[in-house]
């Protein structure tokens, strides 16, 4: 696979969103779904209705997200309702937790460990994704951008248990007593990120990645660690590789001393097999060029 682009600018703004967006020159057809993380009640690094509300809104989309498999305030869509409405996302669009009501299989085709990937059914409603992920560390999972916002973010309850578990175990209550080698989980992520852009096709996704409010945590934490390291920007592209490498790189690449807790947490649980094992699938590139807004 060759050299994907990966446009990338310094501005963390409504207007920045809607910029690079733009640059991506592919528009997003139909009925289109905007998958973020709505964030644990008590978290406040997801990303804000101020910040994203004015792209939803250009696409006309509906922020789409599914129930957890851990504990928490969003594992039963009751008080996930809650979380949303609480951190105002109704407030900018349509709202749909899609394993409200039930889910679906897709198949895995030639994946690592994963032979289906179970997502919220009302997925099927949707012609087209932005993919709009808080790039940030993660407890688990070492990092969590586009494609973890692909494979756990759109699996249900038991789909998000199946990946964690490599195939063993739908029943969340069995999760932290089934846990695989740590490359086995990041290899079904990649599993499940591929079953779902079979499904809806590479050119009907579209992926944006917001490296700010840096924490070493996830936004499913409730109380996540306070970023070291000062914001980044924002990144976009057609190729989810190509964006969670480009983010890791500029980590990386940093010259604030705060990243050292980001990379030590990135690192510790081999965080970019992820994205190795996704382009091993050929959901993309590592190669990339980045170009600036």
């Amino acid at each position: 696979m060759g050299q994907s682009k990966v446009y990338f600018t310094k501005e963390i703004t409504p207007e920045s969103l809607i910029q690079i967006y733009e640059a991506l020159g592919q528009e997003l057809q139909g009925k289109v779904g905007v998958k973020i993380s709505t964030g644990e009640p008590g978290g406040h690094n997801y990303l804000h209705p101020e910040l994203i509300g004015q792209l939803v809104q250009k696409l006309n989309g509906t922020i789409i997200e599914c129930c957890t498999a851990y504990g928490g305030e969003r594992q039963d869509p009751q008080k996930h309702w809650k979380a949303i409405a609480q951190h105002g996302f109704q407030s900018i669009a349509p709202c749909d937790i899609m394993d409200e009501f039930g889910e679906m299989v897709l198949p895995v085709r030639d994946g690592f460990h994963l032979t289906e990937n179970i997502v919220g059914e009302h997925l099927k409603d949707y012609d087209s994704i932005l993919v709009l992920s808080h790039f940030k560390g993660h407890a688990m999972a070492g990092l969590g951008g586009a494609l973890k916002n692909i494979s756990i973010g759109i699996a249900s309850t038991r789909g998000k248990t199946n990946i964690h578990t490599a195939g063993v175990t739908t029943v969340a209550a069995e999760l932290f007593n089934n846990l695989p080698p740590q490359d086995h989980f990041l290899e079904s992520m990649a599993d499940a990120c591929k079953a779902v852009i079979d499904y809806k096709g590479p050119r009907n996704m579209l992926y944006i990645n917001v490296a700010n409010r840096l924490s070493v945590d996830c936004d499913c934490d409730a109380h996540p660690a306070e970023p070291e390291m000062a914001d980044l920007g924002v990144f976009a592209s057609l190729d989810p590789v190509a964006v969670d490498q480009a983010c890791y790189d500029a980590v990386l690449g940093s010259e604030d001393p705060g990243k050292a807790a980001l990379i030590e947490r990135m690192e510790s649980r081999h965080g970019i097999h992820t994205v190795e094992a996704a382009a091993q699938l050929g959901l993309g590139s590592r190669d990339y060029e980045l170009i600036s807004l």
